[in-house]
């Protein structure tokens, strides 16, 4: 693009942002394809190659193109300008589809001829070619093209008329007293160019074969006539090629066209103006805004209900009570937690680092969404599209929705990936439970020490043994007291623990919940959120682009 602002910089004048406004439309057409309706994006990208092949070219030289009807006079004119006859008239004109063009100034004109596609035969040097006695410099830096009829039966006419009128700076038509109101040259092309009003330049020719009362008169109907075109500021001259009448100042106004050295820079606005206005009338100017966070709220809800978090939470708590209670539960029935399976295990989940690895490899046994929860994903989704794009344009409106489904079919396996991987933390027990299994152990122990010792007792007193005499604690024999002080105290701790016990598991559950809900978040932006982001951002260039075409 650097080429391109030093082409415009050698085109205008200092300080012009006529490459920027190029560049501008460039980013507006690259960002709208595949958004907007493909045929605008392509003439979109034809006038940003035109423009910017035309900044490339010749800045000394101004493209004027003379265009017409049959027998308007066209030719004649295009003579009546050279002051040679380069252009067959009447009947001596060639069917040539094949415009001429008459240079003033030949350097530097090669490649723009090369550029608007004029044979070498039909190119004429107008300061090489002997003059009649009188120099006349008032169009040097002038390219005058005498394009075809483009009202001829001969449709590769039309199309090189076509072709031209796009790449001239400036376009004579010349009309003809007799058909100045033929629909062919209003509908076909004057109408279409109302945003191209100042490089254009109407001749009413034939002016000779009108009565001098009436001229004046038939000029102001040609006047009217543009007005309903749209097209009241663009000047209309009268003149007669075959009289001379006029034609000098026909010379006047494009010599001063020529001399400003603006009638490239006004046809490459004019062409980028009325391009960017279609794009912006197409996309829309409103600002974007940001999802709402009550939607974004409801979005992963959906996807955190249809991926199972409830379900997982739910084995996470109870996961937490088994394992914990058969650490801290008193040792004499806690084993009978052991034949409870593990719900996390039959889930698939939290297996440890073998077990992660084994489960990215594999889906876990989280029962599949429902259609009533794919339904509330389904509506979470286009609620998110919706809510964006409410105020754009229908465009983008549908870009946006076909973003935020763009990576539906991943949903249902990147939810059970984020299931499988998430840490719920329940691997490890409390600190506080190992502290309680030794408690438990020390208790089960001295409540054992102390049933065999009373047991011993009752031996030596079935033998008939003289039994020693038991330690005394506060009146009760001291094995009584381990015993029955053992199995009381791991009961109490096992109850105290079960209360602990359920905190603890309500607490992982929460951290699991909160756990499983960021892997969800996760998700929901990297299959929802950022594909319509980045449609978004299309939008926003497309936008910025827009207002500096605009300019």
């Amino acid at each position: 693009m650097t080429s391109l602002i030093e082409g415009a910089k050698k085109l205008v004048s200092r300080g012009s942002d006529l490459g920027a406004r190029v560049s501008g439309l460039e980013a507006a057409v690259s960002h709208a394809r595949g958004r907007l309706e493909d045929g605008l994006v392509d003439d979109g990208q034809e006038i940003v190659d035109r423009a910017s092949s035309r900044l490339k070219l010749s800045a000394e030289h101004t493209v004027i193109a003379i265009a017409g009807a049959t027998g308007s006079g066209k030719s004649s004119t295009f003579n009546a300008l050279t002051g040679i006859e380069l252009s067959a008239v009447g009947v001596r004109r060639p069917t040539t589809s094949w415009a001429s063009a008459c240079v003033w100034g030949r350097e530097g004109a090669d490649e723009l001829l090369e550029w608007l596609g004029i044979p070498a035969r039909h190119q004429t040097t107008r300061d090489s070619m002997l003059d009649t006695g009188r120099e006349d410099n008032r169009l040097n830096g002038t390219v005058l093209l005498d394009l075809p009829d483009h009202d001829s039966t001969e449709v590769s006419h039309h199309l090189e008329v076509d072709r031209l009128v796009k790449l001239a700076d400036l376009l004579v038509w010349v009309l003809d007293p007799q058909k100045y109101a033929d629909a062919a040259i209003h509908d076909r092309y004057l109408k279409k160019l109302t945003t191209h009003q100042g490089v254009m330049v109407v001749v009413l020719n034939h002016i000779d074969t009108v009565p001098e009362d009436r001229r004046a008169s038939m000029v102001e109907d040609v006047r009217r006539l543009l007005v309903e075109d749209g097209l009241s500021e663009v000047p209309v001259l009268a003149v007669s090629a075959r009289q001379g009448i006029g034609i000098d100042a026909l010379k006047d106004e494009m010599a001063k066209r020529v001399a400003s050295k603006k009638a490239t820079k006004a046809r490459i606005e004019a062409d980028v103006r009325a391009t960017a206005e279609r794009f912006a009338h197409a996309s829309g100017s409103v600002k974007s805004q940001s999802p709402d966070k009550a939607v974004i709220a409801e979005l992963e809800d959906a996807f955190a209900d249809a991926a199972g978090v409830p379900i997982v939470v739910d084995a996470v708590r109870e996961s937490t009570q088994i394992r914990a209670r058969r650490a801290t539960g008193w040792p004499v029935t806690s084993w009978f937690s052991k034949l409870k399976p593990d719900p996390l295990k039959r889930l698939h989940l939290n297996l440890g680092a073998e077990g992660r690895a084994l489960t990215k490899a594999s889906r876990t046994s989280v029962p599949p969404a429902t259609k009533v929860q794919r339904a509330r994903v389904d509506a979470a989704v286009r609620g998110v599209a919706d809510g964006i794009s409410k105020n754009l344009a229908t465009p983008w409106q549908a870009s946006i929705r076909q973003a935020s489904v763009s990576r539906s079919a991943e949903i249902s396996d990147q939810l059970d990936v984020s299931l499988a991987t998430a840490d719920l933390g329940t691997t490890k027990l409390p600190w506080w439970a190992s502290v309680v299994r030794v408690l438990q152990w020390i208790l089960i122990l001295t409540a054992l020490a102390g049933g065999l010792w009373l047991a011993a007792y009752a031996v030596m007193g079935y033998l008939k043994m003289p039994e020693p005499t038991a330690p005394d604690v506060g009146g009760f024999p001291l094995p009584t007291l381990m015993l029955l002080g053992g199995v009381a105290l791991g009961i109490v701790l096992a109850l105290i623990c079960r209360v602990l016990v359920s905190l603890t598991a309500k607490a992982r559950a929460r951290a699991a919940d909160r756990e499983l809900r960021s892997g969800i978040r996760q998700t929901t932006q990297d299959l929802v959120i950022q594909p319509i982001e980045r449609e978004l951002d299309a939008y926003e260039r497309v936008r910025e682009g827009l207002a500096v075409a605009l300019k």
